[in-house]
Parts: structure tokens; C-alpha cells; sequence
């Protein structure tokens, strides 16, 4: 195995968070026997779950170069919310869009789980809350 995958393999958590978190991957190659990776991140959550994510991994990094910057122009990443008990969509869009008349907003947002204003949503349902 070279050099790349052996620290792809190390790094392979860290790695794997990068299209969750929507960061934008722009270079990852091995230069002075690190592992060097470019990324931009749309927040500075994302880099720094980023970070604590390497961090988990190997606290001292020592083969690892990272440059991960904010780039506000990247996509948001959603916001997820778990229902609970005695929420409705109306409450949930109340306490997390600022307005319980923007539950449709949730309704688009999951169209997997949410077809119109009679689905029904139990304790434990992750809902996605898109950034209004």
C-alpha cells in the first residue's frame, strides 16, 4: 500500500465527514510524507467538526496538513431537528423558522418522510429544517 492510502486509511472518518458536512474537497495529496488536504467549508461548524473529527483520530496530526477555509458562497448544511413528544409541524416551524405558518417549508424539506399537512410525525422522526 503507498503512502496515500496508508494516511487516506488512517484519516478515513475524517475523510468520510467531508460530503456530509458539504465541504468542498479541493485537493488531497501526499507532499513531505503528509497527507495534505485542501477543502473549503460553507461554515466555521464544518471546519471545526472537521477539526475535532482529525483531532479524535490523532490528536497531534503530525502527518497530516490541513487547510480547511469558509467559503459563504458553499450551500448551508441543513439543520436536522428529532421530533418529540406533543410537537406538531406548525411547533417545530414556530420554534425553528420563527414562524408556525412556514411548516410547509418542512414539508418540502422531506419529501421522503412528509407529504402534506396531514402526515403524521412521531417522537424519535428526524426532520430536515432547511435554512429560510
Amino acid at each position: 500500500m503507498d503512502r496515500l492510502e496508508q494516511l487516506k486509511a488512517k484519516y478515513k472518518p475524517a475523510l468520510d465527514l467531508i460530503p456530509e458536512l458539504h465541504i468542498k474537497l479541493n485537493n488531497l495529496h501526499v507532499e513531505n510524507d503528509k497527507l495534505v488536504l485542501k477543502a473549503n467549508a460553507p461554515s466555521t461548524d464544518q471546519v471545526n467538526d472537521m477539526w475535532n473529527k482529525i483531532k479524535a483520530i490523532d490528536p497531534a496530526f503530525a502527518d497530516l496538513a490541513a487547510e480547511i477555509t469558509v467559503d459563504s458562497s458553499l450551500p448551508p448544511v441543513l439543520k436536522k431537528y428529532t421530533v418529540v413528544a406533543g410537537d406538531s409541524l406548525w411547533k417545530i416551524a414556530a420554534s425553528q423558522l420563527g414562524n408556525g405558518t412556514k411548516y410547509p417549508e418542512i414539508i418540502k424539506a422531506n419529501p421522503g418522510k412528509l407529504k402534506d399537512d396531514k402526515s403524521v410525525i412521531h417522537p424519535g422522526d428526524v426532520l430536515i429544517i432547511p435554512n429560510l
